[in-house]
């Protein structure tokens, strides 16, 4: 991976170069942004060039020490992601290597439990836990560079790290041995431990463009002009997204759900919204994320459709026909409330509350805004529900 094959992120690549140039370099980085806009192929660019061989031009991409990186072979430079208990160490290495031939593929196993089939769904948690911190982190970090010039590690999705393993990885990180360097990766810093936080400089990431999307899926995967475009408009920012989307026919299918659910709610078909909330709920948590985001793109295009008149910016323009009947059988929903409420569902399905409820509760307050009521909240907290004396 070198720098003219990331995408974009111009500033995060000037920095750390600027970072080598006056051989400045910080013991340890957080990369933190959106998923899938580039943290990863940078960090991997950032250690290749930190071990290239060639003064001039780093990283050269062709010495010993940058195939190796590339390979996800160098000695000095590991690459750790959170998985779950029982996983296989085999395919572990799978995921290691499909991440060096293309840092931006999915491989995490919260979002891809199988390399092999992306519709697979699990509910087991992958998480970093202290064994592995002492054993595949503190213990590798400890001896002098075999053949690089930094010992380097690259952490990501450190906000998976429980409490115990953060306060582990932290006594590491305040005690670095010479020539050490850790790049610690998450799109939800807010998740991360404070004082960990505080010892990293930290590098913000931000959206990719729809251009640049589009014609990294035209260039790289060879995609028709016209998919390429669809599918950059419904990556929200994310390259990885739309690579996923690419994969997935079925998830660009559970577009039909959508419609389904949206009308099924409207009508109040309690046995057709009732079966639509099954399929939704058999998706999984992650998965179903990812539905509910594209629900969100189909909202806001109804938004566009009505305030503008106009599909110029519209994310599913190849469904403009049924965006534009239901903004015209609908014309007092309350849009805005409509996208808060299911940004407020994908928040709960997050925090691990039972995905039946939300998907019912949320049913049911769309109706209302699809009927043009105030915006209402799906849940409250106990401490401030009011009991009438």
């Amino acid at each position: 991976m070198i720098w003219s094959e990331v995408i974009n992120q111009s500033r995060a690549k000037e920095v750390l170069n600027r970072g080598i140039s006056q051989d400045r370099v910080a013991h340890a980085y957080l990369f933190y942004g959106p998923d899938g806009v580039g943290k990863r192929a940078v960090a991997l660019a950032f250690a290749q060039s930190l071990q290239c061989l060639n003064e001039e031009t780093r990283p050269c991409n062709e010495c010993n020490a940058c195939r190796k990186v590339s390979r996800m072979l160098h000695p000095d430079v590991h690459l750790l992601f959170p998985y779950p208990n029982d996983a296989d160490p085999a395919d572990i290495g799978m995921r290691i290597k499909r991440l060096g031939e293309n840092p931006y593929v999915p491989v995490d196993y919260v979002r891809r439990p199988s390399l092999t089939d992306s519709t697979k769904v699990s509910n087991k948690q992958a998480i970093y836990t202290v064994a592995r911190i002492n054993e595949d982190l503190r213990r590798a970090m400890s001896f002098k560079p075999v053949e690089g010039r930094y010992k380097i590690t690259i952490l990501t999705d450190v906000e998976a790290m429980r409490q115990e393993a953060a306060n582990a990885f932290l006594k590491l990180l305040e005690e670095p041995g010479p020539a050490t360097l850790f790049v610690l990766i998450t799109s939800r810093p807010d998740k991360v431990l404070p004082t960990i936080t505080s010892r990293c400089q930290q590098l913000r990431f931000d959206p990719l463009s729809n251009q640049d999307i589009e014609e990294a899926l035209v260039q790289r995967m060879g995609l028709e002009a016209n998919k390429a475009s669809t599918l950059s408009r419904m990556a929200n920012g994310s390259y990885t997204r739309a690579l996923d989307l690419a994969d997935n026919e079925e998830l660009l299918e559970s577009r039909q759900l959508i419609l389904e659910y949206l009308r099924f709610s409207y009508t109040q078909n309690t046995d057709k919204l009732s079966d639509v909330i099954e399929q939704l709920n058999a998706l999984g948590r992650e998965r179903l994320k990812g539905v509910l985001l594209l629900m969100i793109s189909w909202i806001r295009d109804l938004m566009l459709f009505r305030t503008v008149g106009d599909d110029t910016l519209m994310i599913n323009l190849d469904q403009k026909e049924s965006i534009e009947r239901f903004c015209n059988n609908v014309p007092d929903a309350n849009i805005e409330a409509m996208v808060h409420m299911v940004e407020e569902s994908i928040e709960l399905v997050g925090r691990n509350v039972q995905v039946y409820l939300v998907l019912v509760t949320l049913a049911n307050k769309l109706y209302f805004a699809m009927k043009g009521y105030p915006e209402d909240r799906l849940y409250i907290p106990l401490h401030e529900v009011t009991v009438p004396v």
